[in-house]
């Protein structure tokens, strides 16, 4: 079923990208739970599985009714791409209680047996301790699920914002949603998003549009939140095919002998832009060392590299993509 979003010239002016700590927790706490949704993430399923089974995650579960109401007040969009998982926790720990006893009623409402269910009473007698508690579970798997191998995660979105501002740049915003999904489609001042849950239609109003990369939600695009929050498109990051795949496994060894091993990783670890602490994490490597081979590389053609925020990100030219073509 369509969710529509109508917009009007003070709305393009200001749509943004944002990414989200808290949301790749809550969707990772998700896919747990979905097998169909295992596809790209099953060496992270396997990584994690023993801590994960050690998490109590049934009153998150309760919320997550498929093809229902999610509460919004568990994971509200972000004002951009920077925030910090701290200070979206807290915004979460401060939601008023009232709100958030009506949005945790409507998931319950739409899961058969939750509103009756032990957990289901508990949230609604107590809304407020109900919020502080689901706080403090959302903080622990966050801790156990997405902390460890969170620079990886960052890295891919960031990328992916990358990528999409410069595709905005060159194509407009009609042709930048055609290419982030084609669950996206634009006609008119009308943004639809279709194979979304209910049939909702908003006006943005002035506010403008949040556009937020994740990791976790493939096969799906969601849009959303309902007031008072942003309105929000979420679609799947780029390049999640090769998220878990370690650089050894993707470097051509005709690669390795002219370039050398760890330079040869660099260079093919670059699937989508990347800065330096970000290839260091990934490649087990000192910042040092990654920081020397990518001037390297770059002085050799093989890599372009531009600011973003804080950091540099590095991106493959054509030579260096061809190079990478090659069959490992």
């Amino acid at each position: 079923m369509p969710f529509h979003l109508h917009f009007d010239e003070s709305d393009l002016l200001r749509c943004r990208f944002a990414l989200s700590p808290l949301w790749e927790t809550q969707e990772a706490v998700r896919t747990l739970s979905r097998p169909g949704r295992h596809g790209y993430h099953l060496p992270w399923l396997r990584r994690i599985r023993e801590d994960a089974a050690a998490l109590d995650l049934e009153p998150l579960w309760r919320l997550m009714p498929e093809g229902g109401h999610n509460p919004d007040f568990v994971c509200p969009p972000p004002v951009g791409p920077f925030t910090t998982f701290e200070e979206e926790i807290a915004a979460v720990r401060a939601v008023d209680p009232l709100v958030a006893r009506d949005d945790m009623a409507r998931a319950l409402a739409d899961r058969p047996g939750s509103l009756d269910s032990p957990t289901g009473r508990r949230m609604l007698a107590d809304p407020a301790r109900a919020v502080q508690e689901l706080a403090d579970l959302l903080e622990l798997a966050w801790q156990v699920l997405i902390e460890p191998h969170w620079p990886r995660l960052r890295a891919l979105l960031e990328a992916d914002i990358a990528y999409h501002s410069r595709r905005l740049a060159e194509v407009g915003f009609e042709r930048l949603l055609g290419g982030i999904s084609p669950q996206l489609r634009w006609s008119g001042s009308t943004l639809t998003v279709v194979g979304t849950r209910g049939n909702h239609t908003r006006v943005l109003g002035g506010q403008g549009l949040v556009l937020m990369p994740s990791v976790f939600v493939w096969p799906d695009v969601v849009g959303g939140y309902e007031p008072p929050w942003l309105p929000a498109v979420i679609y799947p990051a780029r390049g999640i095919g090769g998220l878990w795949t370690e650089s050894a496994e993707r470097t051509p060894e005709a690669l390795a002998r002219l370039l050398g091993r760890a330079r040869a990783d660099v260079l093919c670890a670059l699937d989508e832009p990347a800065g330096t602490s970000a290839l260091a994490h990934r490649l087990s490597l000192a910042p040092s060392s990654v920081s020397a081979h990518l001037s390297v590389l770059r002085t050799a053609g093989l890599l372009t590299s531009r600011r973003y925020g804080h950091q540099v990100l590095y991106e493959r030219t054509p030579l260096g993509i061809a190079l990478t073509a090659q069959d490992p």
